[in-house]
């Protein structure tokens, strides 16, 4: 690159400015507070927060305390952080400070953990976010006009049929480490240990493709729609397969072999982003028949 001093310079602080940012959120994230657990879980989430929203484009809401659902009543564990799109997504999911938010809006869930990682709850957790179903059920306005988003309705290719948000974890490791059943279940890992002066990522596929972060993300579980899964499976887009570029691609490394790993979750984090684009337009045929046969159920047993 031809890159005068001047404009090398300039390069060389924003480099740094993100490790001063990153040994800033060690300092703040290995503060305790005596006697105080809780004061100090609800902090270190904060903090979190906080980091997220440097680096999340602003089209994206971040929030904490967050219920997921779908259409079929489901309602998934309490998510710590959740960042969602909320062009698409009704109001009437934010009750108070308790927010429902529609699967079809969240692009991330993000659990913050302190020092004990329970692979019992996590895996619980997890289960809890991949249980929820998206819906194929919107009509919107398009270039050519009205298009019913009804996978039985339409006969061209998807580039989404079933997606599912970006899975984060945040902890304080424990002897500057995580469990490998502990990074299996999560696609980022970011932590900080005692004695660390440093963040720590980790994605167990940093290496695949990015068609296979599209499938993954796009295409998620198509099994669970039964006996549909075949029209799911025959329906769905499969272009992008020649495209071998790697998240590995993107991690930002000196030359001692040291991560600038906020600057690197920047570049990774937002191609994720990428490849889900937008959440999937809001189906709202399929949650007015939820609360239909549900409010009707009411009614029955107040006869």
């Amino acid at each position: 690159m031809d890159i005068d001093k001047k404009e090398e310079k300039t390069i060389k602080k924003i480099y740094e400015n993100y490790e001063n940012i990153e040994k800033s959120l060690v300092n703040q994230l290995l503060l305790e507070t005596p006697n105080q657990q809780l004061t100090t879980g609800t902090y270190r989430e904060t903090v979190w927060k906080d980091l997220f929203e440097q680096i999340v484009p602003k089209k994206f809401c971040i929030d904490q305390g967050i219920f997921i659902m779908d259409s079929h009543g489901h309602i998934s564990d309490e998510v710590d952080l959740a960042i969602f799109d909320e062009q698409y997504t009704p109001y009437i999911f934010n009750y108070g400070k308790i927010k429902f938010i529609p699967i079809e809006a969240v692009a991330v869930v993000i659990q913050c953990k302190s020092k004990k990682l329970d692979i019992g709850i996590l895996r619980e957790w997890i289960e809890s976010i991949d249980k929820l179903t998206t819906s194929l059920n919107s009509v919107a306005r398009v270039m050519k006009g009205l298009i019913d988003n009804n996978i039985k309705k339409i006969n061209e290719k998807k580039s989404q049929t079933s997606t599912r948000p970006v899975k984060i974890l945040c902890c304080i490791g424990k002897n500057g480490k995580i469990g490998k059943e502990v990074k299996n279940i999560f696609d980022i890992c970011l932590y900080v240990s005692k004695g660390m002066n440093s963040l720590k990522k980790i994605i167990e596929h940093e290496d695949w493709t990015y068609y296979q972060w599209y499938e993954e993300l796009n295409h998620f579980k198509l099994e669970r729609f039964g006996d549909e899964f075949e029209l799911y499976n025959e329906n769905k887009s499969k272009n992008g397969q020649e495209i071998y570029k790697k998240l590995s691609d993107i991690k930002i490394i000196d030359n001692k072999g040291n991560e600038n790993v906020i600057l690197s979750l920047i570049f990774q984090l937002n191609q994720l982003l990428m490849l889900i684009n937008n959440p999937m337009l809001f189906p709202h045929k399929s949650y007015a028949r939820m609360f239909n046969e549900i409010g009707g159920k009411l009614d029955e047993k107040n006869v």
